[in-house]
């Protein structure tokens, strides 16, 4: 099935050049918006696998929108947040109101296409490293106290090791090698805490291990 792609973006130069990425790759950009509200009614009139969304666009802004397109959503579609900055303010909001990770607009178009592609199937879109920085800086500042998870207690030894390690930033072959495991494994132990904890993917789990304080900022 063809992959089916929102772009919202207030500057018509970026919406355009992601739509000849996209397109060229074999992925169908079905609708474009200017803002959030705009970005809100293409995903329910298209329903799309995923929406490349900005954070930054008037009337409505890439956050807002994004919390109310997930909001009661069915694990679609995923959103990926789009930002001029590794390290926005608003990203670490983000991921908490259920976006898959986030790009930087001078992103490559090799890395746009694999990263839209690889959210689609549930995988992590962003290195563990830069998602480990990103929730170190604003995991305090964002959430206060750690609140626990009731969940976590769902997960054996192994689950939370994993978690644990996964949290720090270390991609499946380092876990893999780290525990003395096959990344298959690895894989298979990763997607049943997503499914333990009713996770969307690898970056949720990230930000919640710091929110529950299984894992603390540096």
């Amino acid at each position: 099935m063809t992959l089916r792609v929102v772009v919202a973006d207030d500057q018509a130069l970026v919406r355009a050049g992601f739509r000849m990425i996209l397109t060229a790759d074999g992925i169908d950009v079905v609708a474009e918006a200017t803002d959030g509200a705009e970005a809100i009614e293409a995903v329910r009139r298209t329903r799309p696998d995923v929406v490349l969304m900005d954070i930054r666009m008037p009337e409505l802004d890439g956050l807002e929108a994004t919390r109310r397109i997930l909001t009661g959503a069915d694990g679609e579609p995923r959103v990926i947040m789009l930002t001029t900055f590794d390290l926005d303010h608003y990203v670490y909001a983000a991921l908490t109101a259920g976006a898959s990770g986030f790009l930087l607009k001078d992103v490559t178009p090799e890395h746009l296409v694999a990263a839209v592609r690889m959210v689609r199937s549930g995988d992590a879109l962003l290195a563990p490293a830069i998602t480990r920085r990103l929730v170190e800086r604003f995991a305090q500042r964002e959430t206060g106290p750690p609140a626990g998870h009731r969940e976590l207690g769902t997960l054996t030894a192994r689950e939370l090791e994993v978690l644990r390690l996964l949290a720090q930033g270390l991609s499946n072959a380092e876990l893999a090698a780290h525990l003395h495991l096959s990344e298959a494994t690895v894989k298979t132990h990763v997607a049943r805490i997503l499914a333990k904890l009713g996770l969307r993917d690898r970056v949720q789990a990230v930000v919640l291990a710091y929110r529950t304080g299984l894992v603390t900022p540096a």
